[in-house]
């Protein structure tokens, strides 16, 4: 056998008969109280909140270590009663080769499984903003040294590396409580944390549910504030996230109609505090649909629309979500629009400058919406828009401008309102020896533009312009508009080549009441002739 072969199982053998030696001894060494009541102390003090276990006990094998049982650490009183972090077993590894010389120092720190309950009060603020701020009792930390039995107290090492193996993140949003089933999880948390006083290190995995959102962290730093709190801790880093599909996570947020599904890519750069975090990258989905039951669509009426793309610059700070710009494709056409959703007490959208460019409304208002006023047509708009994610219809707000290319009047409720207006007018019309061609109403009606400016006000639509052209006539329409009820009160004038038809349009677009103006029709007409026309028509129309 060579030389240097005998040399190294020599110095196998001795290593192996130290660390038999050593974990032999390990319990004559170790002062478990001290150690219990150390963790304990120090824990408390730099969460700010009592940290308790059941019981500490030693495991030798494979390597030295101090098992925690039950670990608690307690919640903020102000924000519940339920432990802030629950963990069954914490492992505290022990350095061999200062037990060797009968010093204790702790090593790797192992939390498998924990979960960590974070909540969001009623004004925003979260219970992880109180950590690190002193609040649990002050206790002084046992002194290293000896203890009179003998027994090798723990030197104030800290440790330089944390591990959390398979751990839970819950969120309990606003209004919840905490025995309300969680909106949000983080669930297979895997974390690695190494360094020393003033910065430490992160990187790790887990999974966002509801649904299956992978995140990866990497290059993550937390550069600590002297003797300020945790949170108050400077973050940085970067987290990758790549999910099939949005869809629960969607149902989660602003509910379960319509749904909306897609795959999710995108990498976010971390700042901020870790207190207030804040987050900035591309975020995209390459096809988004979006799915509903519509009752007034004929078989089926489950319809889906079929976004092509979905690109937004995403932004995250002190509870805003913002998109600058914002980016969809769909059938040709453009969405393009400054985004800002705020998650403080709600959902709350806004969508400044927002630009559409030849959007085709076919596949949006005839094929997803069955729109009984379903128009087709390329569209172009500018303006703005906010409103409320629990109640868009009741709470949609702002100013724009839109233009309609070449198209369509499809929708069977707009055909049935310009029938029953060509037969009012016709009437009144054929009493008084007037001319409306009913040639001018015929279907599908075709035009050449649609335009107007219109104000949205928590969902009433009001316009003074708006202008819809074509070869045959031109309509004028000035009013406002529900979007929820349909209920309109407008006044409208066609022109045509022999002349025009004022009307007044009021009731619900499912119910339309249609009043024409018997002036807008009489031409040469003898003013007694046209009097007892009149009321001969008030007289048909059971007055």
């Amino acid at each position: 056998m060579p030389r240097w072969v005998k040399w190294l199982l020599g110095v196998v053998v001795v290593l192996v008969l130290l660390a038999v030696a050593a974990a032999a001894a390990l319990p004559s060494l170790v002062d478990t109280p001290r150690i219990q009541a150390y963790i304990a102390t120090t824990a408390s003090q730099a969460l700010g909140r009592p940290v308790r276990f059941s019981s500490v006990s030693l495991r030798v094998l494979p390597l030295p270590a101090v098992e925690l049982h039950n670990l608690e650490v307690d919640e903020d009183p102000k924000f519940g009663t339920a432990p802030f972090l629950k963990l069954d077993v914490g492992l505290v590894r022990l350095r061999l080769l200062p037990l060797l010389t009968g010093r204790v120092e702790l090593g790797a720190i192992v939390l498998r499984k924990p979960t960590v309950t974070i909540i969001q009060g009623a004004e925003g603020r979260l219970n992880i903003s109180t950590l690190g701020t002193g609040a649990a009792e002050a206790r002084p930390a046992p002194k290293p040294g000896r203890t009179p039995g003998g027994a090798a107290a723990v030197s104030p090492v800290a440790a330089a590396r944390v591990l959390i193996e398979g751990g839970t993140v819950v969120y309990v949003a606003p209004g919840k409580g905490e025995a309300a089933p969680p909106p949000y999880r983080l669930s297979d948390v895997g974390l690695t944390l190494t360094g020393g006083a003033t910065q430490v290190a992160f990187k790790g995995s887990a999974r966002l549910q509801p649904g299956d959102v992978r995140l990866a962290l990497s290059d993550g730093i937390v550069t600590l504030a002297g003797s300020k709190p945790l949170t108050e801790a400077s973050l940085r880093g970067r987290v990758a996230f790549d999910g099939k599909d949005v869809g629960p996570l969607a149902a989660a947020a602003a509910g379960p109609r319509p749904a909306l599904g897609g795959g999710v890519k995108g990498t976010l750069a971390l700042g901020g505090t870790v207190g207030m975090p804040t987050a900035a990258g591309e975020v995209t989905m390459p096809e988004l649909t979006v799915t509903q039951h519509n009752p007034r669509c004929g078989e089926p009426r489950r319809r889906t629309l079929t976004v092509s793309r979905v690109k937004v610059n995403l932004g995250w700070q002190d509870q805003h979500v913002s998109g600058k710009p914002a980016t969809v494709t769909l059938g040709g056409g453009s969405i393009t629009t400054q985004l800002t959703v705020t998650l403080d007490r709600g959902v709350r959208v806004q969508l400044s400058d927002l630009g559409i460019k030849a959007l085709p409304l076919e596949p949006v208002l005839v094929d997803f919406l069955c729109q009984g006023y379903a128009i087709t047509g390329p569209l172009d708009l500018v303006g703005a828009l906010s409103f409320d994610a629990h109640d868009v219809l009741n709470t949609l707000s702002g100013p724009g401008q839109l233009s309609i290319g070449r198209g369509k009047v499809v929708g069977p409720q707009a055909l049935a309102l310009f029938a029953n207006l060509v037969r009012v007018g016709g009437a009144v019309s054929s009493l008084l020896a007037a001319d409306v061609p009913s040639r001018v109403f015929d279907a599908p009606l075709e035009f050449e533009s649609i335009t107007a400016t219109y104000t949205l006000v928590n969902g009433v639509a009001t316009t003074r312009d708006l202008l819809y052209t074509s070869p045959s006539m031109k309509v004028a329409i000035a009013g406002n508009y529900t979007l929820a009820s349909g209920r309109m009160n407008l006044d409208m004038v066609v022109t045509h080549g022999r002349g025009e038809l004022k009307a007044k349009l009021t009731g619900t677009a499912a119910s339309p009441s249609i009043s024409v103006a018997p002036s807008s029709v009489l031409r040469d007409v003898d003013p007694q002739k046209a009097q007892k026309g009149i009321q001969d028509l008030l007289k048909r129309f059971g007055r």
